[in-house]
């Protein structure tokens, strides 16, 4: 009776077993709901954070485009402006830091285009080969002469106009041409007079992103350091190494804001200050540079099982703060003296560390510590030779734990490691 009672009761223990094991799919679902909405949540940030970094330029186009249409319409009697607003618009489109340039390359790319067309069609007619003969002369001919990529494009394309609408529009060169003289320089007269922008804001806006990733990956890579993951310490490495596009944003916005300071009156006071964006560019990307090669080696310090003295993840995090009080002296327009400062901490914090003793990766992670430092320093304004001199002074010569003691000559301390 017992044997078939078990059997009896059989499904009813199943269930209870089943209820007793951990629901292990739950934990999956529930894990990867986690990620994705994280996910979710970094992408509508980063697609907000390019609204706002192209709300200005946005409103410059739009404003551009209906004035040029106006311009060429009511001014110059043109009943068709077609072209005056996308030249406007095509202006303005470019990297900031060119729209001079790319003005003056497209006037001479439709002059080119204008010129190929017309002479082209007076000898061939117009058809479907005149077509492709006259895109390959405007095309070499530009190429011959050492134009642009963009002046290749404006011949081209209005090479193509001028044979295919030439028969049924008369007179076509002349609007042409004077449409994207207007168009070019109702974008420059909008980017310069009526709607210039703040260049310390958008560079500001600019720097967050790179120099945020610099910190927060900094960050992590001691806390790594403290805890012996190499898995962390990896994936801030990976994350570093993706900066391309925090840095050519940075790049970008620094030469917009170099032209809105030329061309614009209203910004011309500002030039003094964009000067600290504009010489702090490339020792940022130093920076970033060393702090990968700081990290990789972190790396292998943990998969080495080399020592790594308390001082070494401090050091690595003041560097962190460094970078994060830079962004916001920056933003303030104020001297970085404290970026400064917690910069030299942290040279002092990998000192200690190389002399309390480590391996080989240990003494490359504090020689990019103090490299890293120099980058800093440098982008806060001050010269190389300058930080390094700083550098030198705040690291010292410490002798390492154990090392003999006395007045032999052979008892001298090791060198600090060089600043790169």
């Amino acid at each position: 009776m017992s044997v078939v009672r078990d059997r009896r009761f059989w499904p009813l223990r199943r269930d209870r077993m089943r209820e007793s094991l951990p629901d292990v799919d739950t934990s999956r679902v529930a894990e990867t709901v986690a990620q994705l909405r994280h996910r979710g949540r970094a992408t509508l940030h980063d697609r907000l954070h390019r609204v706002r970094m192209t709300l200005g330029l946005a409103g410059q186009a739009g404003l551009a485009a209906g004035l040029s249409w106006v311009a060429a319409h009511d001014l110059l009697g043109n009943p068709q402006p077609v072209f005056a607003p996308i030249s406007a618009v095509g202006t303005l489109a470019v990297s900031v830091g060119q729209r001079f340039r790319r003005t003056v390359e497209l006037i001479v790319g439709v002059a080119v285009g204008v010129a190929i067309g017309d002479l082209l069609i007076y000898f061939l007619g117009t058809g479907p080969w005149q077509l492709g003969l006259v895109v390959t002369s405007a095309i070499l001919l530009t190429i011959f002469a050492g134009g642009s990529v963009a002046i290749v494009i404006q011949a081209a394309a209005t090479a193509v106009l001028i044979v295919t609408l030439s028969p049924s529009v008369d007179q076509l060169e002349i609007p042409r041409f004077l449409d994207a003289l207007v168009g070019g320089t109702i974008a420059l007269l909008v980017t310069a007079v009526l709607l210039p922008l703040n260049p310390l804001r958008v560079l500001n806006r600019a720097a967050r992103p790179a120099l945020d990733l610099l910190a927060e990956q900094l960050d992590n890579a001691a806390e790594g350091l403290r805890t012996g993951d190499a898995g962390r310490v990896q994936e801030a490495l990976d994350r570093l190494r993706n900066n391309k596009q925090e840095l050519a944003t940075l790049t970008e916005a620094i030469e917009g804001a170099k032209e809105t300071a030329l061309l614009s009156p209203a910004r011309w006071h500002r030039r003094s200050e964009l000067t600290h964006y504009a010489d702090a560019a490339d020792p940022i990307d130093r920076a970033m540079r060393n702090s990968g090669t700081l990290i990789r080696r972190a790396v292998t310090l943990i998969e080495d099982a080399e020592p790594v003295p308390e001082p070494m993840p401090t050091a690595i995090g003041h560097l962190a703060e460094s970078v994060r009080t830079l962004k916001h002296e920056f933003a303030q327009g104020e001297e970085p003296e404290d970026s400064r400062e917690t910069a030299l901490r942290a040279v002092r914090e990998a000192g200690r560390a190389y002399a309390e003793g480590v391996g080989f990766s240990g003494s490359v992670v504090v020689a990019q510590v103090r490299t890293t430092a120099s980058d800093l320093l440098v982008a806060s304004g001050i010269s190389q030779e300058e930080a390094n001199r700083l550098v030198r002074k705040c690291f010292g010569e410490l002798d390492r734990p154990g090392s003999p003691a006395g007045p032999e000559p052979a008892a001298r301390p090791p060198t600090a490691p060089p600043v790169g």
